[in-house]
């Protein structure tokens, strides 16, 4: 039983998928980070709010916090378009550019030189106006 979840554990795919999410996560802090040291004080150059994730409003004593929403907004945008721009488009032109055409299949009709209907290529004769026809070279 556990070598089976062992071998689950060591295929490829689950290893990939791991690293994958470690590496995300990683990612997402350095956005984060990103977004509250950077973004955040550039907007408030712009428009006068210094740090999104103080803003909220109360009702009956409970906080919301849509600053904290803001940041999250803009974090998972720009994660989204890092992922799209270095991520998915080249993945997208490399499976394009290594995607082979099929060579288009040898034709197996041609048409009659009298009555010009599709009659097989190894024809004598047209099966529609009967005239004989030259044999394929």
């Amino acid at each position: 039983m556990l070598s089976g979840f062992q071998q689950f554990l060591l295929r490829g795919n689950v290893v990939d998928l791991a690293v994958g999410v470690v590496i995300g996560a990683a990612f997402g802090k350095i956005v984060d980070t990103f977004v509250k040291g950077l973004v955040t004080p550039l907007i408030a150059a712009i428009g006068g709010q210094p740090d999104f994730s103080n803003l909220y409003f109360t009702i009956n004593n409970s906080k919301f916090l849509y600053g904290e929403l803001i940041n999250a907004i803009i974090s998972f945008l720009i994660i989204a378009a890092v992922i799209y721009f270095l991520v998915v488009l080249p993945v997208n032109a490399l499976i394009a550019r290594t995607r082979n055409s099929p060579a288009p299949a040898d034709p197996t009709t041609r048409k009659c030189p009298e009555c010009l209907s599709e009659i097989p290529i190894e024809a004598k004769r047209c099966a529609f106006c009967t005239s004989d026809v030259a044999p394929v070279k």
